[in-house]
Formats: C-alpha cells, structure tokens, sequence
C-alpha cells in the first residue's frame, strides 16, 4: 500500500476497473484518485460538412471546446457515431461526453446549462451544424 501509495486497503476489493487498471505486472507506479460520485452523459450529434464542401472539421476541435466551457468536470469525451448520409454525402458525428465531478454528484441542471454552452460555442467556433 505505502509503495503505490494506495490510501486505503479495502480499495484492493473492488471490482472497479478504474482501480485494477492502473497497475500492470513488475511496474511500480503511483495510485491516481478517481471519483467515487457517479457520471452523467451527454451527447452532442452535428453534421460537420454541408452538401458539396469539403470539411475542415478535426475530433480535436470538439475535444477543446468541451475542456473550455466545462474543464475539470469532464472525464472523457469519445465519438460514437459516425455517419455518411448516403444522398448528399454529407458527414455526421456524435460525440459522448461524460461528466463527473471529483467531491460531489453533479446535478442535472447544472449539466444541462453546461451542455447548452456547449452547443452554443460547438455552433460559433466551429461551424457545424447541430442536429
């Protein structure tokens, strides 16, 4: 316990992946924290190119403008979904993003004005059209 710096031993029981998957066989590495409150997931779909131009639309830019309206309450921000809509050819995403505070739950209100600022600045700062 004092070695990977584990504070407490009844962590060595549970079944969460978040505890057991920082550890690898031989490697002596430092315990990270991680939230004992449960998440909430949004997602956000948007076209990201309009009929007959090419998209200049990168994962990279939704990443960022997540981590700018809500920073540390985000814990991951993944796409699930991708789709070519067969007759105009233009490109849809759907990202997940998952929130979750470290010292407390968060409400859904809270969340939900923070997910409206994010739509609102994925329309202004990147030019997608959300759907």
């Amino acid at each position: 316990m004092v070695l990977f710096s584990i504070p407490d031993i009844r962590l060595f029981w549970t079944q969460d992946d978040r505890f057991h998957s920082q550890f690898e066989s031989g490697e002596i590495i430092k315990f990270q924290h991680y939230s004992k409150y449960p998440p909430c997931f949004k997602d956000i779909s948007f076209w990201t190119s309009k009929e007959g131009v090419e998209s200049t639309f990168h994962p990279n830019d939704i990443y960022e403008v997540v981590r700018d309206v809500a920073g540390d309450l985000v814990e991951r921000v993944e796409l699930i979904d991708e789709f070519a809509h067969p007759k105009s050819n233009r490109l849809s995403n759907c990202f997940r993003i998952t929130y979750r505070s470290m010292d407390r739950s968060l409400t859904n209100e809270e969340i939900d004005s923070l997910q409206g600022k994010v739509r609102d600045d994925t329309i202004s700062k990147l030019g997608v059209e959300l759907r």
